[in-house]
């Protein structure tokens, strides 16, 4: 089947089919970030620790991380608008029962169910659309659809302060039911399987179903230790503990061993053969890298404001949400452009280029910089990842062949929230460690026979016992204030080693996109999620 062939005409506007699943991918991609600055709120009203209610995050994540790589062989199982509006139910109802939850067991049993709904929304949004819009538009249509991709991880952590500070936590989830529920009626009136897929269907009828079930055991195995390994690593300090030990084992043997069994298999979950297309493997690798970019910067931003420069989360939200408007205003832009046949590879390479030089400016930065600072380099790099975001998904799905469309959008979406999830256990990691290299090499310093520091000892302590302390006492309180601004200096150079780090990254995989065909049409253009 060729891979440009037109897209079958809706019987409505397709313009209102991309706004129906845009509704519930915003939904979904909030309840991502939303949650985070909820739990101290979670823990004191169902009385348990902040670590234990980590697991509201854990578990989501985990869930999500299993279903979407096997949402294309479900979705061509039970008919792609059926899994669809299955998934939007339950994500509606497993919010509702979120924010009815009386328990963190109940919570985080709530939060699997809602983690599996919406990894399955993810790619069958995106086949949906390839098959509403016909190749010249879909350009055009994907940028709308990443309006909602990338403002959502950016307003969530703001929306849920605020929610979190002027009503309570369970309204984050509560917000979701009336999205939800437009979302359901809307998809239950406009949206149909392509006919394609019903005459796959069709065709199957009467044939016994084969399911592999050993591959679909290996691979939920293996991607829920490993997922579990990257979100609770740096907690317990990663391959010193037996518990990630262990983790890191299964995932391990679980993933070689689905790797040869689904590339033997005749009928495979998950199907990895498409790897053998340069420009999907190349494009999933500049994905998986640019978004491992793109959310460690959600993490650390919001972190360096809040724990070195005294912002509260609300304020650092404001500082940081701008990034959003960047986003709603490039992407009509770019969607014109590729809509006209500009070459997509120019436009990763140059949003590439753009994410290095902000991670660079971001580096730059210092304590004492104004929130303008921060809002410019922070707008630039989100201005570079809407510029490379829809054109890879145009150039990794370019020559993928129609029946192909669910499995590849399943494992497309996989490879980029495994590279979320990497970067972000990463980022988090490497933050501490880099800390403890700079906390000893400033504390080298640290001693009589320099002069610099032995003037600043005796200006605090002089300063400490001017107001009527101690000279012992004084000292000390001297000491502690040295050692407090060695402390805040150290984790500083740690986040700028980090942007440093980032820049470097979305620049070694530029060659990359040299490795790519020039798609012949917007045909395959489908936006990650």
């Amino acid at each position: 089947m060729n891979p440009t062939a037109p897209a079958d005409r809706p019987a409505v506007n397709p313009w209102i089919i991309a706004l129906t699943v845009t509704l519930a991918t915003f939904m979904e991609v909030l309840d991502t970030s939303i949650a985070n600055v909820a739990l101290p709120h979670i823990a004191g009203n169902l009385s348990v620790s902040v670590h234990e209610s980590t697991w509201v995050l854990t578990s989501y994540l985990v869930a999500n991380a299993v279903i979407l790589p096997l949402s294309g062989w479900l979705s061509s199982m039970l008919g792609r608008k059926r899994f669809y509006m299955t998934c939007v139910v339950l994500f509606t109802t497993s919010s509702a029962l979120c924010g009815m939850a009386t328990s963190i067991e109940q919570l985080v049993l709530f939060r699997v169910l809602q983690g599996l709904a919406g990894g399955g929304l993810q790619p069958s949004e995106q086949a949906i659309l390839m098959d509403t819009f016909p190749p010249a538009r879909r350009g055009a249509a994907m940028a709308v659809y990443t309006v909602a991709i990338l403002v959502a991880p950016v307003l969530g952590p703001t929306l849920g302060g605020y929610i979190t500070e002027n009503a309570s936590w369970r309204w984050i989830f509560y917000i979701n039911l009336p999205v939800g529920v437009i979302s359901i009626v809307l998809s239950s009136l406009l949206l149909e399987d392509p006919p394609y897929l019903k005459a796959l269907r069709a065709a199957r009828e009467g044939q016994p179903i084969r399911v592999d079930f050993l591959g679909l055991s290996l691979l939920s195995i293996g991607l829920a230790a490993l997922e579990l390994m990257l979100d609770k690593g740096q907690e317990h300090d990663w391959f010193d503990s037996p518990f990630i030990v262990r983790l890191a084992v299964v995932a391990a043997a679980s993933l070689v061993a689905v790797i040869f069994w689904e590339l033997r298999h005749p009928a495979p979950i998950i199907n990895l053969r498409l790897f053998r297309d340069r420009n999907f493997a190349a494009a999933s690798v500049c994905v998986f890298c640019a978004f491992g970019v793109l959310y460690g910067s959600n993490v650390l931003l919001p972190q360096m404001l809040q724990t070195l420069m005294g912002y509260t989360p609300l304020n650092a939200g404001l500082v940081l949400s701008p990034a959003g408007f960047v986003t709603m205003l490039e992407m009509p832009v770019i969607g014109i452009l590729l809509s006209r046949g500009f070459d997509p590879r120019k436009l990763i390479v140059a949003g590439l280029l753009t994410v290095t030089v902000a991670s660079m400016w971001l580096a730059g930065l210092n304590l004492g910089v104004s929130p303008g600072m921060v809002i410019s380099p922070r707008n630039l790099q989100t201005l570079g990842a809407g510029l490379m975001f829809v054109p890879l998904n145009i150039a990794a799905y370019a020559f993928i062949p129609k029946e192909q469309t669910n499995n590849a959008s399943g494992l497309f979406s996989l490879v980029r929230n495994e590279g979320s999830s990497i970067g972000v256990a990463l980022t988090n990691t490497l933050l501490q460690r880099r800390a403890q290299f700079h906390q000893f090499r400033l504390a080298e310093h640290l001693d009589p026979f320099n002069p610099l520091a032995s003037r600043f000892l005796v200006g605090v302590s002089g300063a400490f016992q001017a107001r009527g302390g101690d000279p012992a006492l004084a000292h000390r309180q001297g000491l502690r204030m040295i050692y407090q601004v060695v402390q805040q200096q150290a984790m500083a150079m740690s986040y700028l080693d980090m942007f440093w780090l980032f820049s470097m990254l979305a620049l070694v995989v530029i060659p990359l996109v040299f490795l790519m065909k020039r798609p012949t049409s917007t045909g395959g253009s489908l936006a990650a999620h």
